[in-house]
């Protein structure tokens, strides 16, 4: 599988997005928090990111933290199998500025701890 990150890889809709949040499993891991729900009824995963205005006021803050916790995702994607696929939502929930290299990490042990929930 390629890393890359397709626009149907993302997760939209209104019903989709409140299936994931209503049904799905919650977590945390350091600064963010995140929720999964599978299968999807795809043959492949979907991510959704988010970052609070309460915690950045600037829209620049914002976005840097979702590009750098979708491209996190992308490169480390092949931790999670594929074959029933699973919605996934981060939410980055830290004031604190956090380098790229530590949102790897935490993106890293949320896909293993996803891969793990479904063996």
């Amino acid at each position: 599988m390629g890393a890359t990150l397709r626009k149907a890889e993302r997760l939209s809709g209104t019903s989709a997005i409140s299936k994931l949040m209503s049904e799905g499993r919650w977590g945390n891991a350091g600064a963010i928090r995140y929720c999964t729900l599978s299968p999807n009824g795809t043959d492949f995963n979907r991510i959704m990111v988010s970052v609070p205005k309460k915690l950045f006021k600037r829209a620049v803050m914002r976005n840097l933290y979702k590009r750098r916790v979708r491209e996190a995702y992308r490169t480390q994607k092949d931790l999670l199998p594929a074959s029933p696929g699973t919605d996934i939502l981060f939410i980055y929930n830290s004031k604190e500025a956090t380098d790229f290299q530590t949102i790897c990490s935490l993106v890293a042990e949320i896909l293993r701890r996803t891969a793990d929930e479904q063996r």
